[in-house]
């Protein structure tokens, strides 16, 4: 299944990217799609305050005994990875960690914002010395040679009921990481400003002293 990225909304991208994966989901929630990655979160270095949101690429692995490392599917997908794209790879089917140092320094060095695993990370020392954004659901120093290896570039991953596909969105934060149909990103995107717009407004008359309860939800006592 490919994706032709010059589809890609940067425009929508960039609206998003002003937000929280809490704003993101909330808005993607009230139309659908369920989006968030269940225990998937950050292992990799995050600035204060930054959030990750690009188009994805996605890699699956497969059980393997073949051995000496035979990730070319995955080099391949990270030399071709879009400029501000995030690889979503899905290594759950054995234990094992395919995604560690040199593949983070491959991404990072061909522009991508960040990797995102259904699986195990490794080399975290020497992935935050890069300042590499890399989301896991665990970390193990097993390797996966004679385990398992990257089969398939550009098909759809199952991650626990969530549908990730070629082009869709992937917003990360601190919080967690939330996928947005491509099809949807610009609706989210819009609604995302406007939920964003009415935080900041309640934010505004908090701290002006007023009480929560008459404040939020918005709308419960006229206008904000």
């Amino acid at each position: 299944m490919g994706y032709d990225y010059n589809n890609t909304d940067w425009d929508a991208i960039k609206r998003l990217s002003k937000w929280y994966s809490g704003d993101i989901h909330d808005v993607l929630d009230g139309r659908g799609p369920y989006g968030y990655l269940k225990g998937i979160s950050q292992f990799g270095v995050l600035q204060p305050g930054q959030v990750i949101c690009g188009p994805v690429s996605t890699v699956r692995y497969e059980p393997s005994t073949r051995v000496g490392q035979p990730q070319d599917v995955y080099h391949g997908a990270i030399d071709a990875v879009v400029k501000g794209g995030i690889l979503v790879v899905d290594s759950s089917c054995a234990e094992g960690s395919g995604s560690g140092e040199l593949m983070c320094t491959g991404a990072k060095t061909k522009g991508a914002a960040a990797t995102v695993v259904n699986g195990t990370v490794r080399d975290l020392a020497e992935v935050r010395k890069l300042n590499y954004p890399l989301f896991a659901k665990g970390m193990s120093p097993v390797g996966v040679s004679g385990r398992m290896e990257p089969a398939h570039y550009q098909v759809e991953l199952d991650i626990d009921g969530v549908k990730v596909r070629p082009g869709d969105v992937l917003f990360a934060d601190i919080t967690g990481c939330v996928v947005i149909p491509a099809g949807l990103v610009r609706e989210i995107a819009d609604a995302a400003d406007a939920n964003g717009i009415a935080e900041v407004r309640c934010r505004e008359r908090i701290l002006a002293g007023e009480n929560l309860r008459d404040i939020w939800p918005v709308g419960s006592a006229g206008p904000v």
